[in-house]
């Protein structure tokens, strides 16, 4: 029974692993989308979701058997409970990957688009997510709490971009709904940081079995 359960437990972490890798690739494609205004790769990140959803389905389907078959304890038991959690922020991710796929489609559609450059908000998103996940990878609590500190920079660079576009609504009220468009974009970056920061915190629970939300 506990080998059975080891390579149960070894066969979850590949599979979250590789779904994390999976799911910071369509988030690098869809900024990659964005700053070189390539519409066919932000198509590709639309239709090929189903994969990143097909993958979170059979991850939480695997934690379920194991909590069925085995019903773990201590750290196993933590560990699952993790996945399962970090399972959720990965889809949830790649949704909003898709999302800034589709405002940007929604953008390019119109001859007077507004361009924003939004670089360097989501490098720093793109980073918090890789620095996630090779604190998952390698139980790093440094790295994770890391994570943490970096959503603030995240969050001001959203408030910035809130402002810009709030000047520039005033000064183009014929094209509030275009320059919307635009700012959920940056919306959408900073749910991702949100969203990684949520993984960070289950690799501290993992780690430290300390629950920091909301402290």
């Amino acid at each position: 029974m506990t080998n059975h359960l080891h390579r149960a437990m070894d066969k979850i972490k590949k599979e979250i692993l590789s779904l994390g890798a999976l799911v910071e690739d369509r988030v690098k494609k869809s900024i990659e989308a964005v700053r070189t205004e390539n519409l066919q790769l932000a198509r590709f990140i639309i239709d090929t979701d189903f994969e990143v959803d097909e993958r979170e389905i059979e991850v939480e389907e695997e934690c379920l058997k194991i909590l069925a078959l085995y019903q773990p304890v201590a750290t196993d038991l933590r560990l699952i409970v993790a996945v399962i959690k970090i399972n959720n922020d990965l889809e949830r991710i790649a949704d909003y990957a898709v999302n800034i796929a589709r405002r940007f489609i929604t953008s390019a559609e119109d001859p007077d688009k507004f361009g924003y450059d939004y670089t360097a908000m989501a490098e720093q998103a793109a980073n918090m997510l890789k620095l996630s996940l090779d604190a998952l990878v390698g139980m790093d609590v440094g790295m994770a709490y890391t994570v943490l500190e970096m959503d603030e920079a995240v969050n001001t660079m959203r408030d910035d971009a809130y402002r810009t576009m709030k000047a520039d609504i005033r000064a183009h009220p014929d094209m509030v709904a275009e320059i919307i468009n635009m700012y959920l974009i940056s919306r959408h970056i900073e749910r991702i940081g949100d969203h990684t920061t949520n993984i960070a915190e289950e690799v501290i629970y993992l780690i430290e079995g300390d629950i920091i939300r909301h402290t």
